[in-house]
């Protein structure tokens, strides 16, 4: 607009914004934007020496710090004594190596940071964890806690977290896993931390006894989560899990027993929860009725039950119908099928998420789902002799508001992912894999046809070339289709007192199978949208 590089004042005065100036720079990449401004004849504004920082004040130092990374904040903390400072009050979370030496080191760790708010103490196999002196020293210096995680804090007993639980009222969120201690110490948590929110328990080893109840104590009238993983005994959590009012989210994975009489009792005590999650228990049809007692529930995963039906999932489907994301792998036991899938179609509108794992659905049943739950916008199909040419074509020309598309192993063509290319207008993202029939030639033809599409096929991944469009971006720092991970085993660390019963349930439900598709699918795929789905509901 007529003005000339001097505009930018004197390099004196530039030098009070930007103090990095009175450094001499070699690099003619860097001093390329100033080469039109002269060396200073003279420093009368520029002190050498002078810590330009000292001007900020520490809540603004604190807020620069929070944009660095862990590596950085450590080196940031050298500079000087004020930096350390500032560093250790603005630090509100910290993760521990929770080794048995960490014990002299509690007291100058956190008279440092002095503020942390969100522990994570973490200990591996092959070390001695912390004890109860430890973490009763922890708690008495941080009593401000409101988030704790212990892995694998084998030393531990139901006296440390008795302390624990007395000097940090205040805890919001616990999740323990691999942990020995057991009855309780849950319930001291539960009688002293009134406001506890978030209740995670994975692989307690302290639980012996079937008779050893938990709950549901003073935290009953503010817990709002609850999630049961890899327990012998978790149905000695019922009495938390019924009496917990102001429940809306329970997972229970990979756990022992017989579960349909706490989820009856839950129906009938707690039936405001919006989110179950039910994946390898040892669930009925019974269970699922019970379920469709909750009518606000959203979500719902059925994972590898091989005793729910169509029966069950009809119940749900009639009762529950603010249903936005339904998860189900039948496992290939064809007990859940078409007959099912059209009740879910007729009476849950609003559906936006459907994955869809080991099952045999047709036409007959995508077909009403595409046109019924127009606000459908993930889709996964995996692993179904089923789904071919004719159902994916259904799809493309139904399901207009789709942005997601994932099919893994099914006996599809060229020809349904022609389809797409001429349907599902508002689709972003298509992933195939183990789809034999499907040649990367029609994937680069539906790149060309979409140019905002991204197309994933097996290992191959095929951007679109015009990196300006908005909906890929928003795709990426949303939500992604994770990479298939094939099954795998993972090393269990159980107690010898648990061997036999961990063995058997081994080998019922393949207890320690890696994760597949479906919890990747799934986990990434709840993540960056919830909030715009609420927003539609």
């Amino acid at each position: 607009m007529g003005q000339s590089t001097s505009s930018l004042g004197s390099p004196s005065e530039f030098s009070q914004f930007y103090p990095s100036y009175r450094f001499k720079l070699n690099s003619s990449a860097v001093i390329a934007p100033f080469e039109l401004m002269e060396e200073p004849e003279s420093s009368e504004n520029v002190v050498v020496g002078r810590d330009y920082t000292a001007d900020l004040p520490d809540e603004c130092l604190a807020s620069i710090f929070h944009f660095l990374g862990t590596g950085d904040r450590k080196r940031c903390s050298l500079v000087c004594r004020r930096w350390l400072s500032v560093d250790g009050q603005s630090r509100h979370r910290l993760s521990l190596n929770a080794r048995a030496d960490l014990l002299s080191s509690i007291p100058p760790l956190f008279a440092r940071f002095d503020s942390v708010t969100k522990l994570a103490l973490r200990c591996d196999r092959k070390s001695d964890s912390i004890d109860d002196d430890a973490l009763v020293l922890i708690s008495i210096r941080c009593r401000s806690l409101t988030s704790v995680k212990l892995r694998g804090c084998r030393e531990l007993t139901d006296l440390g977290m008795a302390a624990f639980a007395q000097n940090c009222k205040g805890l919001k969120k616990l999740s323990c896993g691999s942990c020995m201690f057991g009855a309780e110490a849950m319930n001291a948590v539960l009688d002293h931390c009134t406001a506890l929110e978030e209740l995670s328990v994975k692989r307690l080893r302290g639980l012996h006894d079937s008779a050893e109840l938990i709950g549901p104590g003073a935290a009953a009238s503010s817990l709002k989560s609850i999630c049961l993983k890899e327990l012998v005994h978790g149905q000695n959590f019922g009495p938390l899990i019924v009496g917990s009012k102001k429940l809306k989210t329970l997972k229970l994975i990979r756990c022992l027993g017989e579960w349909d009489k706490v989820l009856d009792m839950l129906g009938k005590f707690n039936p405001g929860l919006t989110e179950i999650h039910l994946e390898r228990v040892q669930v009925s049809d019974v269970g699922l009725c019970a379920i469709s007692n909750c009518s606000n529930l959203e979500i719902l995963h059925i994972v590898k039950t091989p005793e729910c039906s169509n029966s069950g999932l009809v119940c749900v489907a009639e009762h529950c119908r603010l249903l936005r994301k339904l998860h189900i792998d039948a496992w290939r036991t064809n007990r859940i099928g078409d007959e099912g899938l059209i009740v879910v179609a007729k009476q849950c509108p609003n559906l936006q998420e459907l994955v869809l794992i080991g099952m045999n659905p047709t036409s007959t049943s995508l077909a009403p789902i595409a046109s019924n739950c127009q606000k459908l916008e993930r889709l996964a199909l995996c692993g179904s002799g089923t789904i071919g040419d004719a159902e994916i074509a259904c799809i493309a020309a139904k399901c207009s508001a789709l942005k997601k598309l994932c099919i893994k192993g099914c006996p599809i063509s060229d020809v349904g992912i022609e389809a797409l290319g001429f349907g599902c207008p508002n689709l972003v993202k298509v992933k195939v894999k183990k789809c034999k029939g499907v040649s990367t030639e029609v994937a680069d033809w539906l790149r060309d046809r979409k140019g905002s599409l991204i197309v994933i096929l097996d290992a191959c991944e095929i951007e679109p070339l015009d990196g300006n469009g908005s909906e890929p971006g928003v795709l990426e720092s949303g939500m992604e289709f994770p990479p298939i991970v094939s099954q795998g085993t993972m090393v269990a660390d159980v107690a010898s007192s648990s061997n036999s019963r961990m063995t058997v349930f081994r080998t019922k439900f393949g207890f320690f199978t890696g994760k597949n598709l479906v919890a990747c699918t799934l986990r990434r795929w709840s993540n960056g949208e919830d909030d715009s789905s609420n927003s539609n509901l």
